[in-house]
């Protein structure tokens, strides 16, 4: 089990007209990831509303904002425990024996175009021996052929975009993966947290972007960015792509500041301290369940 700390503050100027937001940035609550504490701090007098949704775990904070500054601060421990299994042991599991909540992630979206990048992906990774093996070959290809380049794409840029450029940030990176994987009948899906253990060199610590990919019959991890160490991720929210796990959307007019965030790990109750490391095992932390 990893204990992790972590604090956020989100900055805005609210244009006249006020605007709505709605945020993923608590900390989900899973049989694999227990919130042991959390605080919320929102700078305006208002009524916010928190909805979790059953079947994904996102939690959902929303609000109208008066005109003017805003500001928005969470702050969470959670303890963390993965599932490990080793590789070989992963096989992926046909269309056919797929859970029905699993189906989605097979599909196209509107950030991971699969159906566009099919030929490629057949020419890559058709003859690869199925399993955990193939999506880590996929996981490398990207890795391999797109370099993380801060502020080189945009809300817009897509998995195909990705692909041309050959640079993006670390959502780039989980969409192109997301996009091969479903390409050769492979669920995935799209995570948004933070991470424990990015590159300094890289920035300040900021929202992360990472991929789960269903085999073995459960949610594996994978950071095709490989900025961060995924025994440290932070889960937030899943979707199909970043549409659906957006840390902040707004319904109006708005501009902000760019986030602070910071985060580190903490010895447990009995003051055990277990820092994110890299592993050759295949880690989840997501329950059978989700």
């Amino acid at each position: 089990m990893v204990r992790l700390k972590f604090s956020i503050e989100l900055a805005y100027q609210v244009a006249d007209a006020g605007c709505d937001f709605v945020f993923n940035i608590h900390a989900a609550q899973t049989r694999q990831q227990v919130v042991v504490y959390e605080t919320l701090g929102i700078s305006q007098v208002l009524q916010p509303d928190i909805y979790t949704d059953a079947v994904s775990h996102n939690r959902y904070l929303r609000f109208h904002a008066a005109p003017g500054p805003l500001t928005v601060s969470y702050a969470a421990t959670v303890d963390v425990h993965h599932y490990r299994e080793l590789p070989d042991n992963l096989s992926e599991i046909g269309v056919l024996h797929l859970p029905g909540q699993v189906l989605p992630y097979l599909y196209p979206s509107r950030y991971c175009q699969s159906d566009r990048l099919h030929r490629l992906a057949v020419k890559e990774f058709g003859h690869l021996r199925q399993g955990y093996s193939r999506v880590q070959a996929i996981r490398d290809w990207v890795n391999q052929r797109v370099t993380f380049t801060p502020n080189s794409s945009t809300g817009t840029t897509t998995a195909v975009d990705t692909l041309i450029d050959e640079a993006g940030v670390c959502r780039d990176f989980a969409h192109l993966m997301i996009a091969l994987c479903r390409a050769v009948n492979i669920p995935a899906r799209f995570v948004s947290g933070i991470d424990y253990g990015a590159d300094p060199a890289l920035g300040p610590t900021d929202f992360h972007a990472y991929v789960e990919v269903y085999v073995g019959h459960r949610w594996y991890l994978f950071d095709p960015s490989g900025t961060a160490i995924p025994m440290g991720f932070v889960r937030f929210a899943t979707g199909r792509d970043a549409a659906s796990a957006a840390f902040a959307t707004m319904f109006g007019g708005v501009s902000s500041s760019a986030p602070v965030i910071s985060i580190e790990a903490l010895p447990d109750d009995n003051g055990n301290l277990v820092l994110p490391e890299h592993l050759a095992e295949a880690l989840s932390t997501a329950g059978l369940e989700d």
